[in-house]
């Protein structure tokens, strides 16, 4: 893929809950594909309407781990993976039935996220999961391959917290060699992973994959972005991807978002001048935000 700007949507997590959703329990918005697929279907929609090119499905947080906690075997965790892919592919074709003939065709991307986000206790922005290369290939294998087969667009491997993580995803996605992925990252500073691996050991990896069509960060303050997509850039030439967090800190222990939250589309200037040409929200960011950033990148 060429580095065309795209916009990518923003945080479906929080959206549901502004739409009264109570997502307290530990699979967060993946528990609403099985009690409000529908709900999950209309935040597509207007992300859609509010200029996104990419939805980003709601299997982020999904795992059979998870799922089995509640009560639902395998086989009923594989069908709600594949439902996070259909529910974004069905909202992509009601944004498409209302735009005129030529509209560009949004991209779905299949979220995987990291093993950290499993144990509920904000590993994922640490780095200090404890697994192996091979045990985290183990724990992604049935996951990768159900949302894989489920054909999105891309897989978006993100807010992974370590090379170490990022080798066992390039290791599965070579065993799917239609697919294509995103890796993002989330990061103590703007050179460095969470578990401390700089970021341009990251890129230099990511660049050799010949199925890896962009590179970023994710889930990270605003103001780490520029500094991270610098070092990212100075590595690849791939699509270099960025959607913070509004900057506000996650307390794993209260299970909320705690401190100031910034207008994240204030340093988007900054961010395209520096390299990125994916861009969007995270955690904490809704369609108002995304909309305004269409604005912003079409400019």
């Amino acid at each position: 893929m060429d580095r065309a700007r795209l916009v990518i949507d923003g945080g479906m997590a929080t959206e549901l809950a502004e739409r009264g959703f109570d997502l307290s329990d530990h699979l967060w918005s993946a528990r609403l594909l099985a009690d409000a697929p529908e709900a999950i279907e209309a935040v597509h929609l207007d992300y859609f309407e509010a200029g996104a090119d990419v939805a980003i499905t709601a299997s982020y947080q999904a795992s059979y781990e998870g799922f089995a906690e509640r009560g639902l075997d395998a086989d009923e965790t594989s069908r709600l993976l594949q439902r996070s892919v259909a529910l974004a592919d069905t909202a992509r074709s009601r944004y498409l039935a209302r735009r005129p003939a030529g509209t560009r065709r949004p991209l779905v991307a299949a979220s995987v996220g990291p093993y950290g986000a499993t144990l509920h206790d904000g590993s994922e922005y640490r780095g200090d999961d404890g697994l192996r290369e091979e045990e985290l290939i183990d724990f992604h294998r049935a996951r990768f391959a159900v949302l894989a087969g489920a054909a999105p667009d891309l897989l978006a491997c993100e807010t992974i917290p370590s090379l170490r993580e990022a080798r066992a995803l390039v290791r599965l996605l070579r065993e799917h060699p239609t697919a294509r992925a995103w890796l993002s990252f989330s990061c103590r500073d703007g050179a460095h992973t969470s578990a401390g691996d700089p970021l341009v050991a990251c890129a230099a990896m990511l660049d050799a994959e010949p199925q890896v069509v962009a590179m970023g960060v994710n889930c990270v303050p605003p103001a780490l972005v520029g500094e991270a997509v610098r070092a990212l850039a100075s590595v690849s030439h791939k699509p270099i991807l960025a959607y913070p967090n509004s900057g506000e800190q996650w307390n794993a222990v209260r299970r909320c978002w705690e401190g100031a939250a910034t207008h994240f589309t204030a340093h988007v200037p900054e961010w395209l001048a520096a390299g990125a040409s994916w861009i969007g929200g995270c955690c904490r960011t809704t369609p108002a935000d995304i909309r305004r950033l269409r604005t912003l990148v079409d400019a």
